[in-house]
């Protein structure tokens, strides 16, 4: 069973590309905290933030691509409606 993710036993689940839309929200609030804080160790989060906020970017990406080509392929998802995945083993 997932945690966090839309299947068949967790229906309420969510979306990859919206969770992590939802980290990379969060982030972003939390890096307005730091942005004036100039002290070497803030600048080193700061920097580190920004390597993670680019790579959940492109996982964004590459989750949205993903459930694009299962949509054209399979149509809509009902895994949250309790419906078979669109791939992969039931």
């Amino acid at each position: 069973m997932t945690k966090f993710l839309v299947s068949e036993e967790n229906t309420t689940g969510y979306r990859l590309e919206d969770i992590l839309l939802t980290i990379r929200a969060d982030i972003l609030k939390r890096c307005e905290k730091v942005v004036d804080d100039h002290r070497p160790e803030a600048l080193h989060v700061m920097q580190n933030n920004m390597k993670i906020l680019g790579m959940l970017t492109e996982c964004i990406n590459l989750a949205t691509d993903s459930s694009n080509v299962l949509t054209k392929a399979f149509g809509p998802s009902r895994s949250g409606a309790g419906g078979q995945p669109r791939i992969g083993k039931p």
